[in-house]
């Protein structure tokens, strides 16, 4: 019992602000990381409070930066944090938090996108998938040039329990740019509604948490930035393989303004096309009219179904794709020319 008081009334001793630390360290920001810094600890305390009740929790903190989201982080009680920062110019910032806060910060600088979070934390912290969400969380005000990128692997390790996930269903508080977290969170017939909601959708449940204007950034970037929650579900809406779910979305929103039909029709070869496509439109009981923007996760979860047992009929179809036969095809009809402009030299 006294440890658990410990821990939920920890709090960090006056240090300098942010912006100080800035000054400090003669730090700015660089265009092209993406990198933005939130200055306004106010709004880093809402960040922090929209990731849940997080005391006694092992937090995973992504480009921590001058260590903005840091602070809130450390005075909510966690257990220990974890900071997984790329940029070296941020390192000697951080270990005066870590200074600050004996035992509780762990600084590794490392790319995310590369970095195995497989055993990052402690095993008894594992739980089953059917069970409540870990006392793990894994939070980010992330670069744009790194979020999408990013969401898609964790959402692949989601899909195999993988990665970070292999403790349980860790819940995930990230920063997107606007436009990002719409399509993120986008409902059928949105106009935002995109491969990202379906791929997102079909395996978490996704929550805009809220919006903060540009201008509480330094630099201040030309878009807002929404901050976006994911609690992974217990049973995916979609029961197949991620690659094949992402082979599919991907070409139904290959056209998105135009019927779903068109998107279907490319991921068979040209020989077999539309007779493959009307068959597995059929067989999906999809209307080929339909937008991709108007397929509903019910529909994307026939159309995967019913492409999968065609792909166990034929092994070869699912490592079709339709670019590198346009390649081919237009490898050959040059070859085909030069041939014909020899035979007329003589």
């Amino acid at each position: 019992m006294a440890a658990s008081r410990k821990v939920a009334t920890f709090r960090l001793p006056p240090l300098p602000t942010i912006g100080e630390i800035i000054k400090l360290f003669k730090l700015r920001a660089l265009k092209h990381l993406s990198q933005n810094f939130l200055l306004d600890l106010r709004l880093s305390d809402k960040i922090v409070r929209h990731a849940g009740n997080l005391k006694g929790a092992h937090v995973c903190e992504v480009g921590p930066g001058p260590g903005a989201l840091t602070r809130p982080i450390l005075n909510a009680g966690v257990a220990e944090l974890l900071l997984i920062e790329k940029d070296p110019r941020f390192i000697p910032g951080l270990q005066m938090l870590s200074e600050a806060a004996p035992g509780k910060l762990h600084i590794i600088h490392g790319d995310i996108l590369t970095y195995n979070l497989a055993n990052a934390f402690p095993q008894h912290l594992k739980k089953k998938w059917e069970d409540d969400p870990p006392k793990i969380h894994i939070i980010g005000n992330l670069p744009f040039s790194v979020s999408t990128p990013l969401i898609i692997k964790w959402l692949e390790n989601i899909s195999e329990r993988s990665g970070p996930f292999s403790y349980g269903r860790t819940q995930l508080t990230l920063t997107f740019q606007k436009e990002v977290g719409e399509r993120l969170t986008a409902c059928t017939g949105s106009r935002q509604r995109s491969r990202l909601s379906i791929m997102s959708q079909y395996l978490c449940t996704v929550h805009n948490c809220f919006t903060i204007p540009g201008q509480a950034f330094v630099p201040k970037p030309e878009v807002d930035v929404t901050i976006i929650h994911f609690t992974p579900l217990v049973q995916p809406k979609i029961e197949q393989p991620f690659k094949l779910v992402e082979k599919v979305v991907q070409n139904v929103f290959q056209f998105r303004r135009k019927y779903c039909h068109q998107g279907i029709q490319i991921l068979f070869p040209e020989a077999e096309r539309l007779k493959k496509a009307e068959q597995m439109l059929m067989e999906a009981d999809v209307d080929p009219t339909l937008r991709p923007s108007q397929l509903s996760m019910f529909h994307f979860k026939n159309l995967c179904n019913v492409y999968r047992k065609m792909c166990d009929e034929d092994p070869n179809l699912f490592a079709y794709n339709f670019r590198e036969e346009l390649r081919d095809r237009k490898r050959k009809n040059n070859s085909n020319l030069k041939v014909t402009e020899d035979d007329s030299l003589f």
